[in-house]
């Protein structure tokens, strides 16, 4: 060995010993032909694991350079990057690291570059399917290093995962087509929340040396604009595989000019998104020859020597590579059994008494049947707690340890056993192992267990509780990603619902979990296992959620607020303020400082109504031009209609064949028109709720729809992904006009105040002007190049301009991109206003008052924002939804507004109340004088004018009214000095405002 390598070894010999385990490194050493299987069974005899790895050292300083070598890579494969680094310096100049090696052919590049993407391992046993590979690399090659979609599509349990990950087990092929590297994400059936937790741990992966990276997106909006620089500057010319994805709606967040392979059971999952897009089928099973080959491997024999009951197995299986794997799993342990295997198959013993899934595989149940009866007795019960884990979530180590209460060299033999029996996966990219079931066979435990799961639940919450206590949760612990995302999961299933109330009613809770993922999923929880909250208390939930609704804009940032000092702020009558109390005064009596708001009067809920009519997230509200009804569409795809003034429902019609993206009354109030993810849209008696007529041209989803400003001859105008607009007649079934100039989708359109325009903005950055009556286009404004600054190149960045509302006397018109609105004139196309709304916000939805300047705006930080257009200061803010907020309208007479929200709620907000509660802020420029019990506070407020404000009363004086920048009170509270903005300084008397100067 080269000395420079020898005595680096030498040097780092203590940090080595102390640190690695030996066994999966020592493979890598038997695949690469450095390391015998003597010398392997030499290492794994030793009694200890710091005793084996220093045999393991002692032995590879016998030996020569490519053993080095080999042992270096083989650090890097198994997570060890930082004992890795200790060894980079003297790695010797020699066989390349991107050589071939013997383990599989495939190159120790390959390995590297797939390890550190989270690209799952071969199975145990492998046979390759070269013609599926082929086809997935050509159509991959095919987009020629431009933004696409590639699915793999088919049945489940026919080997789609495999077939993607093998597609990029190819050294050529990655240094030509994805020297950028390769990125996994098994995606699987989510919800919002759980697709954010997922964009959250794809972009904190990817985005490991960046200064962002120290606080994650919290929302799925900044998560996929993350994603795209993530990917853009980065990781260009990488590949991100999206595996098991069922929804289209999911595809949305990725849909970032990426190259991408997705395996899914539905073709038509990529219609949604834009770019060329391939299909690559997977026939429903293997074929006969290669489930010979896979049982062939398992018993170690030829195919042909393979006994005639081999093909009677095959055809029972029908033809699944998971099913296929589990009966050779089972054979390779007991080698006579064929006939009495193919009799347990054939007499299907086993039958589901519910099917809670899609999937339906005889041959599979019986598989897992037989399969985890030949278990040893010792290790059943642990395959049974296996139960409990749900689908797509890989399982660290750790929270195993913890379950089964043994080290983890124990759990790991045990997982082992279940790994080569084909019952579990295993994940070895990294330090940590991590362990997953396949969805079928979560399906098969779930419905053999299901009466024991509530008690296997809580053997997990038992076991966790020994072991942990909340405030001790660090990101530094193996498991505590896993505790976070999944303790109140396990507490609603074990039915231990004090429990649960205890933890989601805890600071400590919400801190340890939004500090490591921030509110979302937090909040998500709240809704998800409200039934079971409100058992308690209905009060105390709602306090909390309130807590979280006010302060979710805040928690997740770094560095993180004190939440005792927050939870002080909310009203005295509140839960979260005793808890926080209580807290307080206990750190206190440590030397803690905490500030009590003496004066503090209850929190005033700003919004009048709140209606719950959806059950999932609703999108979408409007007014009644009389503003006596309100309209609202959502996930749950139905049509809602109910009173504004109370909320009572007048109607609800099942309107879609999916979401239901967007609604509007027509002026005369008798119809209002729906449109939808399925392409339609549809016209509805709103007082019945008959349809009416059908609209089926588009090729996309119909993002937005909206009827003429005026009853007297009505239109219908429809925005859609297909990157059209079109205008209907409702007495006709066919089009009236097709408007095209988009190149990217639009989302949205609105009729000018006299009907002889339409707007239309797009993900192309664009705002377009179109005459109605010809249907030609007017003007075409680039939103784009008024957003981004000279730093950051147009072609880099994606600006998708949201929406438009016009002013109320049609010579304006506003639009919002990203976290900014800016007012057009409309006849010289000029920027009359820029408004800036928040670094960390993305701007949803904006509706321009048709009374005043003012503009309501719903922002992605669960918060609904008032500006004045001419002024462009924030007028106020309102809060009190829970999750994103999709819409904002005001009323016809601007006198109210509606916001609809992912929390299932439409809230109606009085336009005065809201912003006589707000139209007084305080400015940074504030003295505080403190004087025997008086507290005195000296302020600026938002029109630069100057207050005194009494701390233990709460009176104010208005003191003088020139525009003042800066302001100081004497210690004896009876001067005040104050800076002007014509740059004099001025002091008048503190009790006689105008007084002496």
């Amino acid at each position: 060995m080269d000395a420079k390598a020898r005595n680096c070894l030498l040097q780092h010999r203590e940090a080595l010993e102390r640190d690695i385990k030996t066994s999966y490194i020592m493979d890598h050493m038997v695949g690469d032909g450095v390391l015998t299987v003597a010398e392997e069974e030499k290492v794994k005899n030793e009694p200890t694991q710091q005793k084996r790895a220093a045999k393991l050292i002692k032995t590879l300083l016998t030996k020569d350079d490519h053993s080095y070598i080999s042992f270096y890579n083989a650090l890097l494969l198994e997570g060890y990057r930082d004992l890795a680094a200790l060894l980079h310096g003297a790695v010797p100049a020699g066989p390349s690291s991107s050589g071939k090696d013997s383990l599989g052919g495939v190159t120790s590049y390959v390995r590297t570059v797939l390890c550190e993407g989270g690209v799952p391992q071969r199975p145990v046993v492998f046979v390759t399917r070269k013609k599926l590979v082929n086809a997935i690399q050509q159509k991959l090659a095919s987009l020629n290093g431009e933004p696409g979609w590639v699915s793999v599509y088919g049945m489940a349990g026919c080997g789609k995962s495999v077939l993607a990950a093998e597609a990029v087990r190819d050294h050529f092929f990655l240094e030509s087509c994805f020297p950028g590297g390769v990125h996994w994400v098994s995606v699987g059936k989510q919800d919002k929340s759980g697709l954010l937790m997922k964009l959250q741990n794809l972009c904190a992966r990817l985005g490991q040396d960046e200064a962002f990276s120290q606080r994650l997106p919290l929302n799925i909006e900044e998560a996929k604009d993350r994603l795209r620089l993530l990917m853009l500057r980065e990781h260009p010319r990488s590949l991100l595989i999206l595996d098991d994805v069922w929804d289209p709606w999911v595809l949305k967040a990725f849909d970032n000019q990426c190259q991408i392979l997705l395996t899914t059971r539905d073709k038509s999952v990529t219609d949604s998104v834009m770019g060329p897009k391939h299909l690559v089928p997977v026939e429903s099973g293997l074929g006969k020859e290669k489930a010979l080959e896979i049982l062939s491997l398992f018993v170690n024999m030829k195919k042909t020597e393979l006994p005639e009951q081999a093909h009677s197995i095959v055809k029972e299986c029908k033809g699944s590579p998971l099913v296929v794997s589990l009966v050779g799993a089972l054979l390779r342990d007991f080698p006579n059994r064929w006939e009495y295997y193919l009799r347990q198959l054939q007499n299907k013993q086993f039958k589901r008494i519910r099917k809670s899934s899609s999937y339906d595989y005889e041959a599979l149940d019986e598989a897992m049947s037989i399969s985890v009866e030949m278990l040893r007795e010792d290790i059943k019960d642990y395959y049974t707690d296996l139960s409990v884990f749900q689908k797509d979530v890989k399982v660290p180590t750790k929270v195993l340890c913890i379950l089964w209460d043994m080290e983890t060299e124990e759990v790991e033999d045990i997982l082992q056993e279940f790994v080569n029996k084909s019952l579990l996966f295993c994940d070895r990219n990294g330090k940590s192992f991590r362990y997953y079931l396949h969805d079928l066979q979560v399906d098969f435990l779930t419905e053999k267990n299901r009466s024991r799961l509530p008690d296997l639940h809580k053997k997990m919450i038992t076991q966790f509780q020994r072991c942990h206590r909340l405030p001790a949760l660090s990101a530094d612990q193996e498991d505590c990603m896993y505790w976070c995302n999944f303790l109140a999961y396990h507490m609603a299933s074990a039915n231990m619902h004090r429990e649960l109330c205890a933890l989601m009613f805890s600071l400590d809770w919400i801190k340890a979990k939004t500090e490591l993922v921030g509110p979302a999923h937090l909040i998500h929880e709240f809704v998800e296992y409200r039934h079971i909250l409100d058992e308690k208390d209905c009060a105390v939930c709602e306090s909390f959620q309130e807590f979280l609704s006010l302060n979710g804009h805040l928690l997740g940032r770094q560095p993180f607020p004190n939440i005792v000092q927050l939870g002080l702020c909310e009203p005295e009558t509140s839960d979260v303020y005793q808890q926080a109390k209580l807290r307080a005064k206990q750190e206190a009596d440590a030397g803690a400082l905490y500030l009590e708001w003496i004066n503090k009067k209850n929190i005033k809920n700003l919004s009048r109504l709140v209606v719950r009519p959806h059950t999932d997230a609703v999108y979408h509200a409007c007014f009644s031009e009389d503003g006596q009804r309100i309209a609202s569409c959502g996930a749950d795809r139905t049509l809602q209609v109910f009173k504004a003034e109370t909320g009572e429902k007048l109607l609800e019609v099942k309107a879609h064949e999916d979401e239901v993206l967007c609604c509007a009354f027509s002026a005369d109030n008798q119809f209002v028109a729906t449109c939808s993810v399925d392409k339609k849209a549809k016209i509805w008696n709103s007082g019945t709720g008959e349809l009416v007529q059908t609209y089926e041209e588009h090729l996309d989803q119909v993002n937005c729809c909206c009827f003429t400003t005026g009853s007297r001859h009505l239109l219908l105008a429809t925005a859609s992904s297909d990157s059209f607009l079109k205008l209907w007649d409702l007495n006709k079934k066919e089009c009236r006009n097709t408007l095209m100039d988009h190149t990217h989708p639009v989302h949205h359109c609105r009729f000018s105040p006299d009907d002889k325009l339409l707007a239309s903005c797009s993900a192309d950055g664009t705002l377009k002007l179109w005459d109605v009556k010809s249907a030609n286009k007017v003007k075409s404004i680039n939103v784009k190049q008024h957003l981004l600054s000279s730093a950051e190149p147009q072609e880099d960045t994606e600006v998708i301009v949201k929406c438009c509302s016009w002013s109320a006397d049609g010579t304006s018109i506003m639009v919002a991109a990203k976290n900014q609105i800016f007012l057009f004139a409309i006849h010289t196309s000029e920027l009359r206003a820029a408004v800036h709304t928040g670094h960390h916000s993305t701007i949803q939805y904006c509706d321009f008052s048709p009374q005043s300047d003012l503009a309501v705006v719903a922002s992605s930080q669960y918060c609904v924002e008032l500006w004045n257009m001419e002024s462009c200061l924030k007028v106020a803010d309102c809060r009190g939804h829970l999750s994103w907020v999709h819409c904002v309208m005001f009323s016809p007479d601007g006198s109210s507004f509606l916001t609809s929200s992912d929390d299932q709620t439409i809230r109606l907000w009085e336009t005065k109340k809201v912003c006589e509660n707000s139209d007084t802020v305080l400015k940074q420029e504030i003295d505080v004088a403190f004087k025997d019990s008086e507290v005195m506070i000296l302020a600026v407020d938002n029109a630069r004018h100057l207050q005194l404000i009494s701390g233990k009363t709460s009176q104010i004086d208005y003191l003088a009214e020139a525009q003042v920048s800066c302001c100081c009170l004497s210690p004896d509270l009876q001067h005040i000095a104050f800076g002007d903005e014509d740059g004099a300084v001025k002091r008048i008397l503190a009790h006689s405002p105008r007084g002496e100067k």
